[in-house]
């Protein structure tokens, strides 16, 4: 990280991810809850773009802000309204005194922290090769039929999870 740019984009993706994780929390309707938790997930994947791991922002993006954030649409959509709403509990403050002292914790281990930045240059940290080009090879290559099976399935399990929604609401209505 010695590009300016790239360190003005990781401090800027750090808060977007914070405040967004904050406000996941602190939301009230279920569905802002979830599209902040989307971008929270997003801002993960451009923090480590700008730390050089672009498989794991490629698989953040992919796996978290995609088919995780679908999955939990689907569950929020299926849920009956009276139940979306995200009111407090008795947990609130403990929950936050944790947080807290957790926080407070990370951040004297940080600051207190010794960081030899040399140690990276002596690992050859600056050789570092992309590891995207490889993964897509074998997975549209090699693995490809398990890839395949795997989307498959996913498809299926949606089908069959639209399905029985379908018909237990034909069940309350009948009753």
């Amino acid at each position: 990280m010695e590009s300016p740019g790239i360190i003005l984009a990781f401090f800027a993706l750090s808060g977007v991810t914070v405040a967004s994780a904050l406000l996941v929390f602190l939301a009230r309707n279920l569905l802002h809850a979830l599209a902040f938790l989307v971008l929270s997930f997003l801002g993960m994947a451009g923090l480590f773009l700008t730390l050089s791991a672009d498989f794991i922002g490629v698989a953040q993006v992919l796996i978290y802000a995609g088919s995780i954030s679908v999955l939990m649409v689907f569950a929020v959509m299926l849920t009956p309204l009276a139940s979306r709403n995200n009111g407090s509990t008795l947990y609130v403050i403990p929950a936050m005194l944790a947080a807290g002292g957790l926080a407070s914790l990370i951040g004297f281990v940080a600051i207190d922290t010794e960081w030899d930045e040399r140690k990276g240059e002596a690992l050859g940290a600056s050789d570092f090769t992309t590891t995207v080009a490889g993964i897509g090879d074998l997975l549209l290559g090699r693995y490809l039929l398990a890839f395949e099976v795997a989307s498959v399935l996913l498809l299926f399990a949606l089908l069959g999870a639209i399905v029985l929604v379908q018909e237990r609401r034909r069940a309350g209505e009948e009753a």
